[in-house]
């Protein structure tokens, strides 16, 4: 049986991970500090006895004994509410933390898997933004710090792989959305669905004009394994390539609300907030042979019931 390590664990991506791996027949070791995370997420793993939970933080020395033959390094602050209020804890677990798990892979000679993002193209001059696109980043701005964490994260990667010979993967990851999203993590999708649940204004940062691309987690979590397994080592692009404004997104999400009275109203956008996001998904495509099946409808749904049940 495979032993893989998923770091972040207890978070929204992290836990569907946990699910995916565990119905593969892999055993996982779990790792979060919960600054983000909830236990909730994996509770109904425990009984399982090739599932193991530790309460650490990875920017810490991390050590796990036996053998492993995988690594996921999910573990970060993800959402600009908890990146903001926490920018040193963001850079230490994107340098620290991913230092430490790359040297862990070496020592256990297994391979690491590194969550990055869409946000390393920051506010882009090129659209859509394929992987060879370097970025327009504000590194001093607000988001600077989950920004940079990320591009260093690669970079560290990266030199793992090229000096030391390690099997490194690297994920971009955009716009995901899904069951076990936190309601108060500032994105719009949860933002737009309590608010509309709870017949309070939505509110749009900005004109609404941004665009976005959302992914369905399961869609997402299927390119992620497939990534893992594949012999590619330089950065791809996971997400939807299906661009839609975030006013439209706000409209969308009212009329899967029967009967909410909330009105659509504007407030002020953040600094350095990206204009457009979408992803180039040719290599997935190619070498992966993935791209994403759930439509926007039927996600929603899903995700409009969970928060329903949430916020109940």
């Amino acid at each position: 049986m495979k032993k893989v390590l998923i770091t972040g664990a207890a978070g929204f991506l992290g836990s569907h991970l946990c699910d995916k791996f565990i119905n593969e027949g892999y055993h996982v070791i779990a790792m979060d500090n919960l600054l983000t995370g909830s236990l909730d997420n994996i509770e109904h793993l425990f009984p399982n006895k090739y599932f193991e939970y530790y309460h650490h933080d990875v920017s810490k020395f991390v050590h796990v004994p036996g053998n492993l033959d995988y690594i996921l390094h999910f573990a970060s602050p993800a959402s600009p509410i908890d990146y903001l209020k926490m920018p040193i804890q963001t850079l230490k677990v994107g340098s620290l933390g991913t230092h430490n798990l790359l040297g862990l892979a070496k020592a256990k000679n297994a391979r690491i898997l590194v969550a990055s993002t869409s946000e390393v193209y920051g506010d882009p001059l090129v659209h859509p933004q394929t992987e060879e696109y370097w970025g327009n980043v504000n590194p001093i701005g607000p988001r600077g710090v989950y920004d940079e964490a990320k591009r260093f994260q690669e970079a560290i990667t990266m030199a793992y792989h090229n000096f030391h010979g390690l099997e490194t993967r690297i994920v971009r990851i955009f716009n995901t959305y899904g069951p076990r999203m936190r309601v108060n993590d500032g994105r719009a999708l949860p933002a737009f669905f309590s608010q509309a649940i709870k017949n309070e204004n939505i509110t749009v940062f900005g004109d609404g004009d941004q665009t976005r691309s959302f992914c369905y987690v399961s869609d997402l979590i299927e390119g992620i394994y497939k990534l893992l397994l594949s012999d590619y080592h330089l950065p791809v692009n996971i997400g939807n390539p299906k661009e839609i404004t975030i006013k439209e997104i706000a409209e969308e999400v009212l009329r899967f609300v029967p009967h909410s009275t909330s009105k659509i109203i504007n407030v002020a956008l953040p600094e350095d907030d990206p204009k457009k996001r979408k992803p180039d998904i040719t290599k997935a495509k190619t070498l992966l042979g993935w791209e994403p099946k759930v439509s926007r409808k039927e996600g929603f749904e899903i995700t409009f019931q969970y928060f329903k049940q949430v916020l109940s």
